[in-house]
């Protein structure tokens, strides 16, 4: 069977090298050859603690021969650890467990609109943020300010007004009576890794509680440790009335969370649902990937990962004559200047190593939180000669 006649069967829903990954280790990949490709995408930021690590193996192992999923329609001892553990780690007060940060962005969708009608006399609309991005399920999209999803699946649901990122005055001419809350991610990842000013986010929660308005954050790539904090908004000394966790909080088991404040917690019975949500399988491997992420000296080594892979990408935009370094803890990007971005990624491919291009010119770096420095320095080797025929290319 050839390589199309094997894949045929798969939706095609975006174009992928003719690759077939049957194991991952840490922060490499292998085929079924034995093939290995550093891997500094680690599933779009998922893989916290790189793949199949053994402390999330061994929580998901042991909780299959215990509890799998006894319904929704039911307590479990994982779910419950889970939610007061998060609750006491972020400030928030409840938490509904989802299974996507997409499908964890429409419940703090729904819960905003809840909340404005019981609060707000019916207030149903949400500002949202150009080139933002927050999930692909019809509501999301349409909150999302992607320019490429903008032809899509018309008509979108309604009531998102989109303004210009890190604009206070335009946030502040969008709201009226029928505005119930902002949405957005501290760090917008599928723009680029563009990163919310400290002024913008201080800015933003003191207008929305002058308004009478909720601010929702949008962590699904920024939470659980990728920034070098456990959330992102602890850094700029803010808490949201809702925040939206996904990606890192389960190391690859599809886990989400909504969290809220207790005045924002509206839901009524059957508002709110899902089959597999909240399940102690996802929840096990969860509570194991906290445990990881809290324990002592864990965020202070991503910082100081961090600065030693923001060092090496600095180097080369000198080197190379490129752009900025951008983002925080280990969700960086390297604007690439006049290099194409989406060239290098599958040049790099080729010389075994998994990078990903958000934008034509920007490169983006998600290795797991516990990549070595011998890791990121065969990165930078192995990029290095790279734009070094990039630029010479150019010229």
């Amino acid at each position: 069977m050839d390589m199309k006649t094997q894949h045929s069967a798969l939706m095609q829903i975006s174009a992928k090298p003719d690759i077939t990954f049957t194991s991952g280790s840490g922060s490499y990949l292998y085929d079924a050859a034995g093939n290995a490709w550093l891997d500094f995408v680690q599933g779009w930021a998922v893989n916290t603690l790189g793949h199949c690590p053994e402390a999330v193996a061994q929580a998901i192992c042991t909780q299959s021969r215990r509890l799998i999923n006894p319904s929704p329609a039911f307590y479990n001892d994982q779910a419950i650890q889970l939610a007061n553990r998060l609750t006491h780690l972020s400030g928030m007060d409840q938490v509904f467990f989802a299974n996507s940060g997409a499908e964890a962005n429409e419940g703090a969708i729904k819960l905003a609109r809840k909340w404005g009608q019981l609060h707000r006399k019916g207030a149903w609309k949400i500002i949202t943020f150009h080139n933002g991005f927050h999930g692909r399920t019809l509501a999301t999209m349409s909150a999302t300010g992607k320019p490429a999803f903008e032809p899509l699946f018309n008509p979108k649901v309604p009531g998102f007004t989109k303004v210009p990122f890190g604009d206070l005055e335009a946030v502040e001419a969008a709201i009226d009576e029928h505005t119930v809350a902002v949405m957005l991610e501290p760090i917008q990842g599928e723009a680029g890794v563009i990163p919310a000013s400290h002024e913008f986010l201080q800015g933003l929660r003191r207008l929305t509680q002058e308004h009478g308005l909720l601010l929702m954050l949008d962590e699904v790539q920024t939470g659980i440790g990728r920034t070098g904090s456990l959330f992102c908004y602890q850094q700029h000394q803010i808490e949201p009335d809702v925040v939206t966790l996904g990606k890192g909080l389960g190391a690859g088991v599809p886990i989400a969370a909504l969290m809220a404040k207790a005045h924002a917690c509206c839901f009524e019975y059957g508002d709110q649902g899902g089959t597999f949500n909240g399940n102690p399988l996802v929840c096990a491997a969860a509570l194991a990937v906290l445990e990881a992420v809290t324990s002592a000296g864990f965020l202070s080594q991503v910082q100081a990962l961090s600065q030693h892979l923001s060092q090496g990408l600095e180097h080369l935009s000198t080197r190379f004559n490129l752009g900025k370094v951008r983002g925080a803890g280990l969700l960086l990007a390297l604007d690439t200047g006049a290099i194409d971005a989406q060239a290098l990624v599958k040049q790099a491919l080729d010389a075994g190593l998994l990078l990903n291009a958000p934008r034509p010119h920007t490169l983006r770096f998600m290795p797991a939180l516990n990549v070595s420095v011998p890791e990121i320095d065969k990165m930078l080797a192995i990029l290095s000669p790279l734009f070094e025929q990039a630029a010479a290319q150019h010229s």
